[in-house]
Order: structure tokens, then C-alpha cells, then sequence
């Protein structure tokens, strides 16, 4: 900051003793080093408060950063599960659809005459749709979650 060079502090020093006499340079010498620690540990606490505040600050962005991934998280696993749940609907929509015209072309076939072997009239008769699910499927279909409840 300053370009002070050691010449330059013996000729002030050799001032100084000049000036204020070697009686009271001891005490001014003394002043004038509280002084100077004063004013160092006075930038040291400004520096600090600066570093301070910048960390704060960058807290603060991290902060809002996290914030900002944890809501787009928070959407797309929500998005998700709406999309799932929505699939879930069209398949069960689907069943229904599908138990519902097979029991309307059972019925149908049933209504339309007499069957001509057993094996096709037992095919033929209507399941009721408050009736327990009867394993005559495969295995894997009799396995599948809910398909009781259809």
C-alpha cells in the first residue's frame, strides 16, 4: 500500500527523536503501537464481516438451489404417479370393457341355440359378476393383483 523503504523509517525515526526528545519517545512509540494493533484488528473484523456475508450469500443461493431441485423432483414424481395412476384407470377401464362384452357374447351364444357337444355349452354359460374368480385360466393370468375384484 504504502512504499515505505528502510531508509525512509530511520530518517523519521531520527526525526522523531528530534521532536518529541528521548524522554517521551518511549511513551509515544508505545501509543502509537495500540494504535496500529487498534486499526489491524479493525480491518481483521471488516475482512471477516465481508467473508461472512459472502458465505452468507452463497448459503443463501445454495439454499435456493436445493429448493428449486426439490421441487422439480417433487413434480416429476408426481407427474408419475398421476401418469401411472391414469394407466392403472385405462387398464381396469379396459377389463371392464372386455368382461363386459365377454359376458354379452356368452349370453348371446347361449340365447342363440342349443350347443351341439357339451364342451360347448359349458363354454357358452354366463359367468355372473358377483361371483368368486374360478381358476380355470392359466396360472399366470389367476396370479395377477385385482383381477378378483373384476
Amino acid at each position: 500500500m504504502f512504499d515505505v523503504g528502510f531508509s525512509e523509517i530511520v530518517v523519521i525515526a531520527v526525526v522523531a527523536l528530534i521532536v518529541i526528545g528521548p524522554e517521551r519517545l518511549p511513551k509515544v512509540a508505545r501509543t502509537l503501537g495500540h494504535m496500529f494493533g487498534r486499526l489491524q484488528r479493525y480491518v481483521n473484523e471488516v475482512k471477516a464481516d465481508i467473508n461472512r456475508e459472502m458465505e452468507l450469500e452463497e448459503l443463501r443461493k445454495l439454499h435456493s438451489q436445493v429448493q428449486s431441485a426439490a421441487r422439480d423432483i417433487e413434480h416429476s414424481v408426481t407427474s408419475a404417479v398421476n401418469e401411472a395412476e391414469a394407466g392403472v384407470r385405462s387398464v381396469e377401464a379396459q377389463l371392464n370393457a372386455a368382461e363386459t362384452t365377454g359376458a354379452t357374447t356368452a349370453a348371446a351364444n347361449a340365447g342363440a341355440g342349443a350347443s351341439s357337444s357339451p364342451a360347448e355349452a359349458g363354454a357358452a354359460t354366463p359367468v355372473p359378476a358377483d361371483a368368486p374368480a374360478t381358476n380355470t385360466e392359466s396360472p399366470r393370468q389367476a396370479a395377477l393383483p385385482g383381477l378378483d375384484r373384476i
